[in-house]
């Protein structure tokens, strides 16, 4: 049985070890042993997102991801839903700008089945994709665009924001919803080109985390994936690279319905998988990562001026990271008054940098949502398929969290001092339609505040489909 390469490292974080495999066809296999719990997780990434999309075709990475829970050759309509949730498991697909994944958690005794879903829709989907599943997805990614960004309030932030951060032409310049107009253009054979061009085992990593023998596990991979043939047609994603600061301030006002005004705000950060990105995530811990946090404390209790207050880190590898900012107004206060006392909450922090309480307080809480993506068998998978995919070695997802408590105080304040300046912003003002603004209660409900670069991250990751 050729197993191709194989290579095996130990490295920890608590303990914690991964080996890596690669079969004959190109496929990378990440196994991690945990026998804590009887059950597996089995989480497949695709270098594919909507980086990789062309103009006039944008969203064909997320339809995609649709297509794959439409049935194979051996699995037909909502088969793959309806054997994993019969076995006891659950399972979920998303797409972002760098990669689309699927994942898999399952009762160990039914991983091969898992296994044997995965690399059936991996070889044989072209022989089921057809006009009727084509239409029928693409009707569901355009009214989920529609329930997740054109009818609800600051819905299309993210994509506004992103567009102005990222100039014309750009890679990273449209999200991975895509737009109307790109969804219905796109063709049956669009969707099958795509999928010949991505869905091969050479363009994969597969991770299965859990109550494994990982000999069986071995065996059943090889079994299933051995046999579908790779593909060499794959073309480089564009630059993504820019300048380390945007050089000036853009800005964009939206009047729309909603229910207070609302300021949120993209900064051009390092990329991720560098120190300076750990010290960026810490920086921005420190400013606005929860009820403890700098901005909180100023705009939420002490001046009262707004109702949410969160700044989070989306982390890219293929183009800078976006620093985002949040902040939902109180009452009638106008923005103006906002974004004064954030520019002079960011310049004393540049100055004086992070205290060593706060260092402490912003490690702590990275290191505790490290521990807890680790922690289970499904987040430990998914992290090692990251860093395999984006940075080319898997042992790097075991070693985070040490990554972020080496970095410096002064680390900190200097990526601050760098980035967090006016001239290195996209700004997107929200003001209600006639001036009109919400109560507070509401307001608060209406967006996201200290989860707004998680939910950005994944932003098309759907509770079930």
């Amino acid at each position: 049985m050729p197993m191709g390469h194989t290579a095996t490292a130990q490295a920890g974080s608590g303990g914690l070890t991964a080996t890596e495999h690669r079969l004959a066809n190109g496929l990378r296999v990440v196994l991690s042993e945990d026998h804590l719990t009887p059950v597996a997780a089995v989480c497949l990434w695709y270098d594919v997102g909507s980086r990789h999309e062309v103009k006039g075709r944008t969203g064909l990475a997320h339809l995609f991801e649709h297509l794959m829970f439409q049935g194979s050759a051996q699995v037909k309509g909502n088969g793959h839903f309806e054997l994993v949730q019969g076995a006891g498991g659950s399972l979920n697909g998303t797409t972002s700008f760098e990669r689309t994944n699927y994942f898999e958690t399952m009762p160990t005794h039914q991983l091969e089945l898992a296994l044997w879903l995965e690399a059936d829709r991996m070889g044989s989907l072209l022989a089921a994709l057809d006009d009727e599943s084509m239409e029928n997805q693409r009707d569901v990614v355009k009214n989920e665009r529609r329930q997740r960004y054109d009818n609800v309030p600051y819905g299309t932030a993210f994509e506004k924001l992103t567009a102005l951060a990222y100039p014309e032409g750009h890679p990273y310049h449209h999200t991975p919803i895509g737009s109307m107009a790109d969804l219905d253009a796109a063709t049956l054979e669009d969707a099958r080109a795509f999928f010949r061009t991505y869905y091969a085992p050479n363009n994969a990593v597969l991770s299965v985390v859990g109550d494994i023998d990982p000999e069986q596990t071995l065996a059943w991979v090889e079994k299933y994936f051995g046999s579908i043939p790779g593909h060499d047609g794959k073309p480089a994603p564009r630059d993504g690279s820019l300048p380390e600061t945007m050089g000036e301030q853009l800005r964009e006002v939206v009047e729309e319905e909603v229910p207070a005004r609302a300021l949120m705000a993209a900064y051009r950060l390092p990329h991720d998988g560098t120190r300076a990105c750990d010290a960026a995530d810490l920086a921005l811990t420190v400013l606005g990562g929860g009820e403890s946090s700098r901005l909180y404390n100023r705009l939420v209790r002490r001046d009262r001026t707004a109702v949410a207050a969160g700044f989070g880190l989306l982390r890219l590898a293929g183009a800078p990271s976006l620093g985002w900012l949040d902040v939902k107004t109180s009452g009638d206060v106008e923005v103006p008054v906002i974004e004064t006392a954030i520019d002079e909450e960011l310049a004393r922090f540049a100055e004086e940098g992070p205290t060593p309480e706060e260092m402490e307080r912003a490690q702590a809480q990275l290191e505790r949502e490290w521990l807890d993506r680790l922690g289970t068998v499904a987040g430990r998978a998914d992290e090692l398929c990251r860093y395999a995919v984006l940075f080319g070695d898997p042992q790097l997802a075991l070693t985070a969290v040490q990554r972020v408590l080496e970095i410096t105080a002064e680390e900190v304040q200097e990526v601050a001092k760098s980035r967090l300046r006016p001239d290195n912003r996209a700004v997107l003002v929200y003001e209600p339609v006639a001036g009109e603004t919400g109560d507070a209660e509401t307001a608060e409900d209406a967006g996201t505040t200290d989860d707004t670069a998680a939910a950005a991250t994944d932003e098309n990751e759907e509770a079930a489909k």
